[in-house]
């Protein structure tokens, strides 16, 4: 197997790690952490199924960095969020670590940083670079603003799905509900809750359950969302287990892991919904028109019917679980 940038820089002596505290900041469940000493790791994670997955793999987990002497940068795709982190680990630690994909635009982000700092060491590996330096203030102009109103009107953050704009998805979903839904509803993958507006609109809801897996968008979905009947879950909705079953579930699930298309996820999302609804219960799920849905909607749901949408988009109403 080869060597990840990481272990090649480390075992090629270009930089040394200073004793004490190593902070590894959003890396994938698949990241590589052989060659740091596991004792002074802690793994940093605000995407709940990457941070489950270390939680299991007996790593140490937060969701909040905090005062160490490393701190490795996993490079995001979100070029905010990525610039954040940086700022976050120039902050917290001695020597700052950025790792990324070029696809991830780890080289964009270098170019920047040596703009600032001048000549910056780096390694290339594998489509990606690794580049180190101290932890400086230079940065500070990059750290995340808190949740802020956007022109649409609700709050969101740098890292979260659609933080310019409303979703079209969502928004044609929003207009295709019943004007009547069950009373006991469920929103997967949430996002920073557009959704809920339009679900808690129908007095027939009793409760409504935001499931979301980035933090990120959990904290601002708090802002947006403002109703007793609702109760917020930072979770993996494909692994979600509800103590009582929902009668109807709304969602416009992912369908990307980093640039990848993935359709085995929204696949994941609807048999996730059919084990959460109660056996009479509906979904209504809107979906990319070229994701290949249909035959897993027919092996989990009595009933699939497509109600709307557009030449981008379908709008999809199913009921009654086969589990």
């Amino acid at each position: 197997m080869s060597q990840s940038r990481l272990s090649t820089a480390l075992n090629d002596g270009l930089f040394a790690l200073p004793n004490g505290n190593i902070a590894v900041m959003r890396p994938p469940a698949t990241y590589d952490v052989s060659s740091l000493p596991r004792d002074a790791l802690q793994i940093v994670h605000g995407f709940y199924p990457d941070y489950a997955a270390w939680q299991n793999a007996g790593y140490d987990v937060a969701q909040d960095l905090h005062d160490c002497a490393v701190a490795i940068v996993v490079v995001p795709r979100a070029k905010a969020l990525a610039r954040a982190m940086v700022a976050a680990a120039c902050a917290k630690a001695d020597l700052v670590i950025v790792d990324g994909q070029k696809t991830d635009g780890v080289d964009g982000l270098f170019k920047e940083c040596r703009k600032v700092l001048g000549d910056v060491p780096s390694i290339t590996k594998a489509h990606g670079r690794l580049f180190w330096f101290a932890g400086t203030d230079t940065f500070v102009d990059w750290a995340a603003p808190p949740p802020a109103k956007g022109p649409h009107g609700f709050y969101t953050a740098a890292g979260v799905f659609s933080d310019g704009a409303v979703d079209v998805g969502s928004a044609l979903l929003a207009d295709a509900l019943p004007p009547k839904l069950p009373a006991r509803m469920a929103d997967l993958g949430a996002g920073w809750g557009y959704l809920a507006g339009p679900v808690l609109a129908r007095e027939s809801v009793k409760s409504l359950d935001l499931i979301e897996a980035e933090a990120l968008s959990v904290a601002c979905a708090k802002r947006n969302v403002d109703d007793p009947r609702v109760t917020f879950h930072w979770a993996d909705a494909t692994n979600y287990v509800a103590e009582t079953a929902f009668d109807g579930i709304v969602m416009n699930p992912p369908f990307h892991v980093g640039r990848a298309s993935d359709p085995s996820l929204g696949r994941s999302f609807i048999q996730a919904a059919a084990r959460l609804l109660a056996p009479d219960g509906k979904l209504w799920m809107v979906a990319n028109r070229h994701l290949p849905y249909e035959t897993t909607l027919s092996e989990s749901f009595r009933n699939v019917d497509t109600i709307g949408g557009n030449g981008a988009f379908k709008i999809i109403h199913a009921n009654r679980p086969t589990r």
